[in-house]
């Protein structure tokens, strides 16, 4: 018998750390384990391809809101190419309506609901016995092997669909650790769980279903961290829902990090701001630049709205956290709000965008709310007017507070942050133009805008045309000096690198050649660094040897001439 774990992720730099939890847990049959990661990207052609030659009996896939259809599709090309495999779904996606999924997916044998390591080890032990003893007699009445026994299964038979109930959540400790081979994730982000479940009940996320908070022993994952760091790992991407909710372990995890940094390998985080404590702080003060990165919701600054969604949060306590950590420099923050939640109009949304803008992290995430099934959130949508795809991942359209067209100009500022803002390519041309309107997202609205008359939201284009745009677009203000505008961006430029070619925009640098060759001679600059002269006569270093940690920037340094 072969059982086939098959993970389509969003990305190939992801991996799916369930369907490798399961295989670890059900380790006793680890010879009639397959596991397989695809990618929504792929060709579909390709992965029925590799199903079908794997020789399975039967596939589990992994299902999430951005797979879900993908799966789909392939299941019923997959059911007609291999009919006597029984096909298995597990996952959020089809958890929370299990019933509803098998009744519109005939092709599909069962679904594993909620935490899957036991119910995945003794549906595996199904498949083997059942096997082992059809072998052995002749009348399938006498088989001792059931589904009927299995918690935490919903299945078909000829009498028609089985809930069994939901299982009992699992000791953390009792899994084992997912890892072996770490050649398999080279280029990819290895994730990590320490915790499971929120303390918090936060309607739009499925964490808050569950109160059962666990966490895994510090002995193990002290041990676990210890093999990530000897295999020089270049990211782990910790999974916990809010890491820091119990101080100690999040004390003893940081502090463990630290005092074995192999100098390469970073940690990611997702943390409440306003829960850190001054211990805490003290600590990622400390750091290498670069050891850790922190995730933080906001969502929302709105009062009313935070309420609503049954978020708990100090907002004044987070705005002085994050600009605490801000402040050490050594530390890569990463910030969230989401669009569509209930009492956020557009004005509202307007005013938490420059809240958390002013925090200045290093990437701000403009998100729309999604649906989830088996969210408070979907409960609520009739009373909140909201409206959302059918299709995953049943994103919001529009609610009582935010119009559908509100939506789409959103979506615009969204698509210029993401350009402009969390590219890190033009961090002092920003700095700069963000002054000369009324607000910062008054600018990204604008600059959005002019994109959407252009018809340049639907192409690709260079990094070079998006400076090239930029100064397009300021063409309709002509109050903002141009010259001033183009010495910033070719600040930014050379920040990232050494250009072969200088852009139409760049300034003139004949008349310096002499002091900076006589300036190069002096002090045995390479050709690896750049020097560039701007329309201030301000003369700067580009030293590429160094760079900054958290951005990538090389070393910048006035120098005279």
């Amino acid at each position: 018998m072969k059982l086939l774990l098959a993970a389509c992720n969003a990305k190939y730099i992801h991996s799916n750390l369930a369907v490798y939890n399961l295989r670890a847990y059900a380790e006793q049959y680890q010879d009639n384990i397959l596991l397989r990661e695809y990618t929504i990207n792929q060709q579909k052609d390709d992965i029925m391809r590799d199903i079908y030659k794997s020789g399975a009996d039967v596939v589990c896939f992994s299902c999430y809101i951005w797979n879900i259809s993908f799966v789909k599709e392939l299941l019923q090309d997959l059911a007609k190419i291999m009919p006597d495999t029984d096909f298995w779904t597990g996952g959020p996606e089809v958890s929370f309506h299990a019933m509803e999924f098998l009744e519109e997916n005939s092709y599909v044998k069962g679904v594993m609901v909620g935490e899957g390591e036991e119910t995945f080890l003794e549906l595996v032990k199904y498949y083997a016995e059942s096997e082992h003893i059809s072998e052995q007699i002749t009348k399938p009445a006498e088989k001792n092997v059931s589904l009927t026994s299995i918690t935490g299964i919903v299945y078909r038979d000829s009498e028609g669909i089985h809930h069994n109930g939901w299982r009992e959540i699992i000791d953390l400790n009792q899994v084992p650790f997912a890892y072996k081979n770490m050649k398999d994730f080279t280029h990819k982000i290895v994730y990590y769980e320490s915790s499971r479940g929120c303390p918090f009940s936060c309607s739009y996320c499925l964490s808050s279903v569950d109160k059962k908070l666990r966490f895994r022993s510090l002995e193990l994952v002290k041990k676990e961290l210890q093999f990530f760091i000897d295999q020089k790992v270049p990211q782990v991407k910790f999974v916990d829902r809010t890491f820091n909710c119990r101080h100690e372990h999040a004390m003893a995890v940081w502090t463990y990090i630290k005092e074995h940094d192999n100098g390469i390998t970073n940690f990611h985080f997702e943390v409440s701001a306003d829960l850190l404590s001054e211990e805490e702080l003290t600590l990622m003060e400390s750091m290498r630049p670069g050891l850790i990165q922190l995730e933080i919701g906001v969502q929302s600054t709105n009062p009313d709205t935070i309420q609503a969604i049954h978020r708990t949060m100090s907002l004044e306590r987070l705005r002085t956290t994050v600009g605490r950590i801000h402040g050490y420099g050594n530390i890569h923050q990463h910030l969230d709000l989401i669009a569509g939640l209930p009492y956020e109009d557009y004005e509202s949304f307007h005013r938490s965008f420059n809240d958390v803008y002013a925090m200045r992290p290093q990437q701000l995430q403009l998100g729309f709310l999604k649906v989830l099934k088996g969210s408070h959130m979907m409960e609520m949508t009739k009373e909140y007017g909201i409206r959302y795809k059918s299709r995953e991942p049943y994103e919001v359209l529009y609610t009582n507070w935010l119009s559908y067209e509100e939506v789409l100009r959103l979506k615009m500022v969204e698509s210029m942050v993401e350009v402009y803002y969390n590219s890190g390519q033009f961090q002092n041309t920003l700095e700069y133009l963000e002054g000369c309107f009324s607000d910062p997202f008054c600018f990204y609205e604008a600059l959005g805008l002019f994109y959407e008359r252009k018809g340049y939201e639907e192409i690709s284009h260079s990094r070079i045309r998006r400076y090239e745009i930029l100064l397009e677009f300021l063409q309709e203000y002509p109050e903002i000096s141009r010259d001033a505008v183009a010495d910033r961006m070719m600040f930014d430029l050379y920040l990232r690198e050494n250009l072969k070619s200088r852009p139409s925009f760049a300034s003139s640098q004949k008349q310096w050649e002499k002091e900076i060759w006589e300036y190069r001679r002096m002090h045995g600059i390479p050709k690896s660094a750049h020097i560039e002269v701007f329309g201030d006569k301000r003369a700067v270093l580009f030293d590429y040897s160094r760079r900054d940690p958290l951005m990538n920037n090389a070393y910048a340094e006035e120098i005279m001439l």
